[in-house]
């Protein structure tokens, strides 16, 4: 690399210096010193100590009053360490899995009632119809578990877990389309540019593995890519970058740019990264921007992933027995049986959030053939999910939280048959289910009517979710707050109640 470990360490008269300083052009010494020559003028008037309390609370990045933010949390004590949140990319019909709707057969054809519908809102693909029939599912419901909890026959593995289950029937949102509604869910905010759950999460409590970052996402090689998604759907936003969500992948390279180059060793990787730390604290020194320290961290961490990361993905450890629970594909990595043996095996390395992603739910047609295959890709895996955390005695402190960004109509959009339908998005009312660390077992929460259209017992909108995932975390979600642009953001924006009776 042109220098020997022996070097001396780089001093701020260094040419590598000098060029850092160049960059301190006349504007900007004008407006540093203008600025210091003010603030020197003000605190002769009001004192040293009154001037670096006002800089302190006023100041870009609100550090001090933000690190106090920080250094309170837990606000509450925590009933989860950890949450593994299975995203059901594309809308769910609630229909086809939870919410059983059997005075739907004595209706079926007949147009949706305007007093059901009370004007709501549709999408641009229902709005052109002349008609909106109404269809129940085809698809049988059984109850089980000690409270005869009604499960579609498409998730005879999660019904079987359905005792450790808190489902929630009465989730609503506003946002009707796919990206405005995944953003909100992940963001708190239907505009992209927030920072996601995960990275707030990271903020708040940090990380309890220093190999291993504390936000991973997974997406699954085996589900249909029908709505698209986003790396800024786990993206730090506005908050430090090191919070970024990571996206583990399948194959070669789990994570993209970690390895070394062909014909590049660990240690010149390590004497690589100690000039590259020199130079960025000189930059740091120069510039003074917080955001130099987290690349620093950002480099530090990967390096230590180079070790911990083939570790952990590698499932050739798991036992027969592992892989027969978890179901076909279990075996084939990236798949999403695969991704949750992953998910299970990164928090046991206590890695704070994990994120599975599994696309293809938005069934606009085709329903019954389509539903019914991603229930047999899902279905074993998510049970298999719970039951392993539960047997390792990790379900007690990790929260499994499972759902999608809406649900779908009572009514077909376009072909309607017998056996075959569609169903268009549906934001008033939707099914998710959590399991786990602080949420009451075995329940079901919320009501919805005849026509799973309208809620009509014990609302929870998204923010109130969010909140109560917080809450379980031991955060107040009102008081995780980070300033930006002269405003304190959080994840439930101004909005948001913790829902108690979830709670155990």
């Amino acid at each position: 690399m042109g220098h020997s470990h022996h070097d001396e360490e780089f001093r701020l008269n260094t040419p590598e210096a000098s060029f850092l300083n160049r960059k301190l052009d006349r504007r900007n010494f004008l407006m540093k010193t203008s600025l210091g020559l003010g603030a020197l003028a003000t605190g002769s008037l009001l004192g040293m100590d009154a001037l670096r309390a006002s800089t302190s609370k006023s100041g870009p990045e609100d550090a001090s009053s933000q690190e106090a933010i920080l250094a309170a949390i837990p606000h509450i004590a925590p009933r989860a360490k950890r949450v593994v949140y299975l995203f059901m990319a594309g809308g769910p019909s609630q229909f086809e899995t939870f919410d059983y709707k059997p005075a739907l057969f004595n209706l079926a054809g007949q147009n949706l009632p305007e007093s059901v519908r009370k004007g709501q809102r549709l999408t641009g693909m229902s709005a052109s119809q002349a008609a909106l029939p109404m269809v129940p599912s085809i698809y049988k419901f059984n109850q089980h578990g000690k409270n005869q909890t009604w499960v579609s026959e498409l998730l005879p593995h999660t019904a079987k877990v359905v005792d450790d289950l808190c489902i929630v029937k009465s989730l609503y949102s506003e946002a009707i389309n796919h990206d405005p509604a995944i953003t909100f869910f992940q963001t708190g905010n239907q505009l992209a540019g927030r920072p996601s759950i995960g990275s707030w999460v990271s903020y708040g409590l940090g990380s309890d593995n220093l190999n291993l970052p504390s936000f991973i996402v997974l997406v699954s090689k085996n589900a249909p890519q029908d709505q698209p998604l986003y790396a800024r759907l786990w993206g730090n936003g506005f908050l430090p970058t090191r919070h970024q969500g990571v996206q583990f992948r399948s194959g070669k390279d789990p994570v993209l740019f970690l390895n070394n180059p062909d014909g590049y060793d660990g240690s010149d990787r390590k004497e690589m990264l100690d000039y590259l730390g020199k130079l960025n604290r000189l930059q740091n020194e120069a510039f003074g921007d917080p955001e130099i320290d987290n690349r620093i961290a950002q480099y530090e961490m990967a390096f230590r992933m180079q070790t911990s990361v083939p570790g952990v993905i590698d499932l050739s450890n798991e036992s027969e027995e592992v892989f027969d629970l978890y179901g076909p594909g279990s075996r084939d990595a990236g798949t999403y049986a695969a991704n949750c043996i992953l998910a299970r095996k990164l928090l046991e390395k206590d890695v704070k959030f994990v994120q599975l992603y599994h696309q293809g739910w938005d069934q606009h047609g085709g329903l019954p053939k389509n539903i019914a295959r991603q229930c047999k890709d899902t279905d074993q895996a998510t049970a298999a999910l719970v039951v392993d955390l539960k047997r390792r005695g990790l379900l007690e402190d990790t929260l499994v939280i499972w759902g999608g960004e809406f649900g779908r109509t009572v009514y077909s959009q376009g072909k309607l048959t017998a056996t075959d339908y569609g169903r268009d998005h549906h934001p008033r009312c939707f099914t998710m289910w959590m399991a786990g660390a602080g949420v009451k077992a075995g329940i079901s929460y919320g009501e919805t009517d005849d026509f799973s259209y309208n809620i009509t017992k014990d609302p929870v909108h998204v923010h109130d979710f969010q909140a109560t995932l917080m809450h379980l975390l031991g955060i107040d979600h009102e008081r995780l707050t980070y300033k930006f642009q002269g405003r304190r953001f959080r994840l439930t924006d101004v909005h948001g109640k913790v829902v108690n009776a979830l709670l155990s």
